[in-house]
């Protein structure tokens, strides 16, 4: 009995050797959780053994029990290496159509060929569908599927409204707007131009001049007037009110204009008269009116051009208006709205609404698993969620090569969730998750089993030798 005693410490004591050894041979691997070998003594007795004198039958290997504890996070330069803070694993499947989930801790991904997002063995990160605001479609196991980036172009977007500021110099001579002529410099004070964009991606250049009106006669009329003209492409286009209604082009202004009144001005690529917008300003440089071709400011108090048209001659839809908004309010001056203080031409404010074509730059990840692709026009298209796993009892998974686990009857059924919520935990990006071995621990526990090892070896060695001693016995 006491060889077999003796035999299992040895085979104890090796499990544990091996167990010691596998840790510390993954101490690198990312993903990867130690296990921890676990005894229990055997001791059989029969209904008439006496068991106050019973001795033991030796120890045996109950588990080799995974411990899931959290392993430190190491930082990297691809946005394709993810790391769960949490009990959440990554969802793989071997191929495009497969169901035969693997679930593993190590986010070590980049992109096939296809544009699929795959570990090192060619395996599937698994995600949900979302929708067009990022939310997901669906939060299930069954409406997984591998995730792939497009590699097709950001869409375009035409503009549809350029916002400005600007200041316009006080101590500016009036001139005669009816003289304008984009070609003449000495024929408007200030002008400046932004980059819009039409229903195909395309670019025009829109410029915006400035003439101080200097016709507008004495008092009571206000000297602090100037009138806008715009081009597109350098083809002046008609200022209408926001309503997009385009009013009758009327005969040549008079001499000294109305205050408010519209103004025209020959000089577009037909030689006809073009409706342009009159700011005012009062005598403390404040803001004070906007009026378009009909005189009258509209109540979001916004200008737009008229159709485009003829401009775009790429296909792109001809019907693209450009609305002008500053701001204005009816109230005190704001910041945001223009001045005519003593001071230089500046704009201040000048953007647009619009977006080029964009190509694809690259991804980003969110904590919550968003898997955004990046344009290069400054968009984000959202792609798939990332989706997280977790079960009842992670001990009871099956442990696979590749540091990857199967789900088991021990383990309890799959659980499908997002990232930073319940205990799944967030997902790191330009992260991957250290093994959670501690190799002090390890190589402690490497010298007492093989002391264990030592003492149960000498423990046959003995009992060989008192077996020597009864057969020597005559």
């Amino acid at each position: 009995m006491s060889f077999n005693i003796a035999l299992s410490g040895v085979n104890a004591a090796q499990r544990d050797l091996d167990t010691t050894a596998n840790n510390i041979a993954n101490v690198n691997t990312v993903g990867f959780k130690q296990s921890r070998a676990e005894f229990g003594d055997v001791y059989a007795t029969s209904l008439l053994a006496g068991s106050r004198t019973k001795v033991g039958d030796g120890v045996l290997t109950q588990e080799v029990a995974q411990q899931f504890t959290q392993g430190a996070l190491q930082f990297t330069e691809s946005a394709l290496d993810l790391a769960i803070s949490g009990n959440g694993f990554f969802a793989m499947a071997p191929d495009l159509s497969s169901r035969d989930f693997s679930y593993t801790r190590a986010g070590m991904f980049k992109l096939n060929s296809d544009n699929y997002i795959v570990n090192s063995g060619g395996q599937h990160l698994l995600g949900f569908p979302v929708n067009a605001d990022g939310t997901s479609a669906s939060v299930a196991t069954s409406t997984m599927v591998p995730i792939r980036v497009p590699d097709s172009s950001g869409a375009p977007q035409a503009t549809t409204e350029v916002d400005m500021k600007m200041n316009l110099p006080a101590s500016a001579v009036g001139l005669d707007p009816a003289q304008f002529d984009p070609a003449d410099q000495l024929s408007y004070h200030a002008k400046t131009s932004i980059t819009v964009y039409d229903s195909l991606g395309d670019s025009h250049v829109q410029t915006f001049y400035f003439i101080k009106d200097g016709t507008v006669g004495p008092a009571p009329a206000n000297p602090n007037q100037w009138v806008m003209v715009t081009a597109v492409d350098d083809q002046l286009v008609n200022i209408n009110d926001s309503t997009g209604v385009v009013p009758p082009v009327p005969a040549p202004p008079p001499a000294v204009p109305a205050p408010g009144d519209a103004v025209n001005y020959a000089g577009n690529a037909t030689g006809n008269p073009v409706t342009a917008a009159r700011l005012e300003f009062n005598s403390g440089g404040e803001f004070i009116g906007i009026f378009a071709a009909d005189g009258v400011a509209t109540s979001d108090y916004k200008l737009e051009t008229a159709q485009l048209g003829s401009i775009l001659t790429n296909g792109a839809d001809t019907t693209q208006t450009l609305k002008i908004d500053f701001n204005f309010s009816t109230g005190p001056q704001t910041p945001e709205e223009p001045t005519q203080y003593a001071d230089p031409f500046v704009a201040t404010t000048l953007s647009q609404d619009g977006l080029p074509v964009g190509r694809l730059t690259g991804i980003e990840i969110n904590k919550d698993g968003l898997v955004l692709a990046k344009y290069s026009n400054g968009t984000f298209d959202p792609v798939a969620r990332i989706g997280l796993i977790r079960f009842a009892n992670e001990q009871g998974l099956t442990q696979q090569s590749n540091t990857q686990w199967k789900e088991s009857i021990l383990s309890g059924e799959a659980l499908a969730g997002e990232a930073t919520t319940g205990t799944y935990g967030d997902i790191n990006s330009q992260a991957l998750e250290s093994a959670n071995v501690n190799l002090t621990t390890e190589l402690i526990d490497m010298i007492v089993a093989q002391r264990n090892f030592q003492a149960n070896s000498r423990a046959l060695e003995v009992n060989n030798q008192l077996n020597q001693t009864v057969l020597n016995i005559r």
